[in-house]
């Protein structure tokens, strides 16, 4: 494949082709070629289409895909403004030899551009502004009916949180057993599904949902695997996994909110080994035309981080006091994307108080890593069913609206990181120190040198803020509230 690859580059340049209409796109957004051409046979993976687009010595290769009822489609993302051009290659006639040009405008303000790893644990939009992911758990929103979708939209639109963790698989598991109404393959439940031939009605939801999560400055990051599956999907043969990624990658790594989760607890996938997940996650990030974020999520067994493919760390615990560990040893991003979720369902990790789980937040944050959100709040029991057909909403798995009292504390420390407040181990002039449960009254500070500092006191739950008068240096007692959740922002004046 990768020979493959270098010829169709060296092509770009050599061959004269038909032209196209001149157009315009910002920078970072989705500039798409669509084409009509024959449907016979499975065009899916029988059809190969790639556009090469360049610009001066600049050259990418994107490979293009199927989207049904004869449509061909190339999308690609400009990484930089200025004219660019193009030219199709591909082994059907009718998608063959053709060319276009377009100029790339200078972006919106609220177009950033994609997020990426900078200062090796921390992230940054495309256009260097800081990036701090907040994010929540929303693992199977995309396969409600359209009227939650578009209420989970508005409940997100409040601002809480700037990533959502979600599924392209359905998810079987309590609380979510009603079937969805799209598929991502041919077939059916009772007959089964046909891997090598998709359902471009399912891939064209999908794709609403993440430009809807985008128009609200939101990243998605997409679990690709994962093994809470009543319908086969996680059986999927080897050759199918491939042909699966390509479509992924040809369909949506040009929408710049877009990060890559190999697969949610990957270690719960009985079907695959780890050598499995590396071969997929080395071919993900080899066909990825835009390199986008990648990670995987593990379930008991940690992966191995220090997989050079890997961008950042993103885990499943509750031991926040990890996170210097993982950073020294890995050093890349961490992310505890599942800390445990506020709610009150039977099982501990989804009854937390949200006292303990913004407390989580913080302390991460403070640590040096990030936390992510999830909610499970049960409205309606019912003592005389079976508790996996209860219908409740959960916003962990379904959307809908939160009932609980953590998001706006979390949005709360959002605006504090955002304004600019690093944290203890990555920033001595501005930063946060963080007492948890603990209420002492008095907090002794070694500042070093004749440097002053101005300490402001923070009630994390009753987001409050108060900016001492007196300047601290050297050994310092600082007073504070004795009562828990506190937190002290430290500036160097």
């Amino acid at each position: 494949m990768k020979q493959l690859t270098v010829i169709l580059i060296l092509w770009c340049g050599v061959i004269q082709w038909e032209a196209f209409a001149h157009q315009s796109v910002e920078r970072w957004k989705i500039y798409e070629v669509t084409l009509k051409g024959a449907d016979k046979g499975n065009p899916f993976v029988e059809t190969e289409l790639y556009g090469c687009f360049y610009q001066g010595t600049d050259t990418l290769l994107v490979k293009g895909f199927y989207d049904g009822d004869g449509l061909y489609r190339i999308r690609f993302s400009p990484p930089n403004e200025g004219n660019w051009q193009y030219h199709t290659i591909s082994n059907q006639k009718n998608l063959n030899r053709k060319r276009g040009s377009f100029v790339a405008l200078p972006p919106q303000k609220s177009n950033r551009g994609p997020v990426s790893i900078s200062d090796v644990f921390s992230f940054t939009y495309a256009d260097g502004t800081p990036y701090a992911p907040f994010g929540t758990t929303l693992y199977a929103w995309i396969h409600q009916p359209d009227s939650l979708a578009q209420l989970t939209i508005h409940t997100l639109s409040k601002g809480y949180f700037n990533k959502v963790r979600m599924c392209v698989f359905p998810k079987s598991y309590w609380w979510n057993q009603r079937e969805p109404e799209l598929y991502p393959f041919e077939g059916d439940v009772q007959s089964g599904w046909n891997f090598v031939r998709f359902n471009p009605l399912f891939f064209q939801n999908l794709e609403k949902r993440i430009a809807q999560l985008d128009s609200l400055g939101i990243e998605a990051d997409l679990i690709l695997f994962h093994p809470y599956d009543r319908w086969g999907f996680s059986k999927m043969d080897s050759v199918s996994r491939y042909n699966y990624l390509d479509y992924i990658i040809a369909r949506l790594s040009a929408y710049k909110n877009i990060w890559w989760s190999m697969a949610n607890e990957f270690d719960f996938l009985e079907h695959y080994t780890m050598a499995d997940w590396d071969n997929l996650i080395t071919y993900l990030a080899e066909k990825d035309p835009y390199s986008k974020l990648r990670s995987i999520h593990n379930g008991v067994i940690m992966y191995d981080y220090s997989n050079p493919k890997i961008s950042h760390v993103s885990v499943q615990t509750n031991d926040i006091s990890s996170i210097p560990l993982w950073r020294k040893n890995y050093q890349k991003p961490v992310i505890i994307d599942e800390c445990g979720y506020e709610g009150n369902v039977p099982w501990f990790w989804g009854q937390l108080s949200p006292e303990t789980l913004v407390s989580r937040f913080w302390e991460g944050i403070a640590k040096g890593g990030y936390v992510s959100h999830g909610e499970t709040y049960l409205t309606h029991i019912r003592t005389n069913q079976r508790v996996e057909e209860n219908d409740d909403v959960l916003w962990w798995s379904k959307g809908g609206i939160l009932r609980g009292k953590s998001p706006e504390r979390i949005a709360f420390l959002r605006k504090i990181v955002e304004s600019g407040c690093g944290n203890q181990v990555d920033n001595d002039e501005d930063y946060l120190v963080y007492f948890g449960t603990n209420q002492p009254v008095l907090h002794l500070f070694e500042f070093s040198g004749d440097a002053q500092y101005e300490i402001t006191i923070i009630d994390t739950w009753n987001m409050t803020i108060h900016t001492l008068e007196k300047s601290y240096s050297g050994y310092s007692l600082v007073p504070l509230p004795q009562k828990p959740y506190i937190a002290l922002r430290v500036r160097k004046k």
